[in-house]
């Protein structure tokens, strides 16, 4: 009976050390993921006002072009 103990607590310390090696690597997926989120979002925010500042310069230049004819 003693071998069936040592064995179960054998058992036990690894699965127990295997849980927390998971639960850190799934905190760490999820930090991940929500740096990549932010970061996605805050590229679609430098988009837009990259094509504002498009928009804005190609108004200029029609500006520009037609005070010097």
């Amino acid at each position: 009976m003693a071998k069936k103990n040592k064995l179960k607590d054998a058992a036990v310390k690894i699965g127990s050390a295997f849980g927390k090696a998971e639960g850190t690597a799934h905190k760490a997926a999820q930090r991940a993921a929500k740096a990549v989120h932010v970061a996605k979002l805050e590229l679609i925010e430098v988009t837009k006002q990259v094509e504002a500042l498009k928009k804005q310069l190609a108004k200029s230049s029609k500006r520009l072009q037609a005070s010097l004819k």
